[in-house]
């Protein structure tokens, strides 16, 4: 059961990736249907993820009181009802309510995918949610082919667009019934999440998350908004700023987007490895080496170079902070992992203009450079983490990790020494299914 729902959680990621895969790739086609121009898509690109965040804010107490797999099996499907209205959109006017459909059904799913893949983690008391992040990569990367091989027969936008979508509404309900509920078993002898020691308190100050929850969130902003400048920044300065040719400038992101997929299938047993603390500490400082070589990069293959080291390290950076943030608040994964989401799309939105505003002032190489600040604000973050996490305690001790797996939760309160915040990740700390 614990691998038929980490296979479906895994193809969820993917079929999600795939859609963003087509929509970004046939973008150009999207334009010369409806003959607008770079602002005109600019203002779709953001109605899209401001109807992401305001869906994540709005139906986060939703998504606490139904559970992910409640909301999954429901959302899945009618994101992709809502990609074959964009595909459908007769005028410019209805295809910007069509993509702001679009964007709110997408939040839920993204919310609700990263909550079960949450789920999934706890049940395995392993990192695994790197490899869920994976099938992203493998989505969106798929997603693009297809994209391409629909534009060389000659496919315009509303065919590709609508035949992803409607392959999509019968697989997202296949996947509907690989879901774990929110109250599975940790192991043999654990207690459901439901029954773990929650906020206390009653009324609004129960429902308030932890501080810990917008810590971890402002870490995904910080990773979302550095991902995201590359993505829309990556190929402008191979071609404006390095002479590369269009076609050896459009490598820069395929390439960042396939080092993540290497990064992302290895991150879990990195982390176990190393712990979170030091494998975020490292990856900011790696990602921010990378970006330098970009920024000061002579040439193109360089620069694409430093793109493919960036996108090896930071890869693992969004997925922890999804881990984390299923484990920062006991019997409210969904709604933190909510909450920690909608702040990454938030960076995700802020990030391009940021590095737009500063190339406009300066110069491309120097709005770009923004992402090694980023980077390094990810490595000082790290050290502030509390970590509750089942990879912080056999990072440090293989021995404990193994007990901690054979010895059942507490159902109430937690025994001395095992709980709060350790700042070496060394103790064992209760876990939320």
């Amino acid at each position: 059961m614990l691998f038929r729902a980490r296979s479906g959680t895994f193809l969820t990621f993917a079929l999600a990736g795939l859609l963003t895969g087509v929509w970004v790739a046939r973008m150009p086609a999207l334009a010369g249907k409806f003959g607008t121009n770079e602002g005109e898509i600019g203002i779709v690109v953001l109605i899209w993820g401001l109807g992401a965040i305001v869906a994540m804010q709005v139906l986060r107490g939703v998504m606490a009181r139904a559970g992910s797999r409640s909301v999954l099996r429901v959302a899945l499907p009618l994101t992709a009802l809502s990609y074959a209205g964009v595909a459908l959109a007769p005028t410019y006017g209805l295809l910007l309510a069509a993509v702001a459909l679009f964007g709110m059904t997408f939040g839920i799913t993204d919310i609700a995918m990263n909550a079960q893949g949450s789920v999934v983690e706890q049940a395995y008391r392993r990192s695994i949610m790197s490899g869920m992040h994976a099938g992203w990569c493998v989505g969106a990367m798929t997603g693009g082919l297809y994209g391409v091989a629909t534009a060389a027969a000659g496919l315009g936008f509303t065919a590709t667009v609508l035949i992803a979508a409607l392959a999509a509404v019968p697989l997202g309900l296949l996947l509907g019934r690989t879901y774990l509920p929110d109250t599975y078993p940790v192991d043999s002898g654990a207690v459901p999440a439901a029954e773990l020691p929650a906020a206390s308190g009653t009324g609004r100050a129960a429902r308030r998350l932890p501080a810990a929850v917008y810590l971890i969130g402002v870490l995904a902003f910080i990773a979302f908004m550095t991902e995201g400048s590359i993505a829309d920044w990556s190929g402008l300065l191979l071609h404006d700023e390095l002479h590369a040719s269009q076609a050896l400038a459009a490598l820069g992101y395929p390439m960042f987007e396939l080092a993540m997929l290497f990064g992302r299938l290895v991150g879990d047993r990195v982390r176990m490895r190393l712990g979170t603390r030091r494998l975020l500490t490292g990856a900011g400082i790696g990602t921010a080496l990378g970006m330098t070589a970009v920024v000061l990069a002579p040439s193109a293959p360089v620069a694409i170079a430093g793109f493919f080291v960036t996108g090896l390290v930071v890869c693992t950076v969004v997925p922890t902070t999804i881990s984390l943030a299923g484990t920062a608040a006991p019997g409210r994964p969904a709604a933190a992992v909510a909450q920690v989401g909608a702040m990454g799309y938030g960076g995700l939105l802020l990030g391009p203009v940021v590095v737009g505003f500063l190339s406009d002032a300066t110069s491309l190489r120097v709005g770009v450079g923004v992402v090694v600040v980023l980077a390094l604000l990810i490595a000082a973050g790290a050290r502030l983490l509390p970590l509750r996490s089942f990879a912080d305690v056999s990072a440090h001790s293989p021995e404990a990790a193994v007990a901690a797996a054979e010895v059942p939760a507490p159902a109430s309160g937690a025994p001395s020494g095992a709980t709060g915040d350790d700042p070496n990740g060394t103790r064992p700390q209760p876990v939320a299914a």
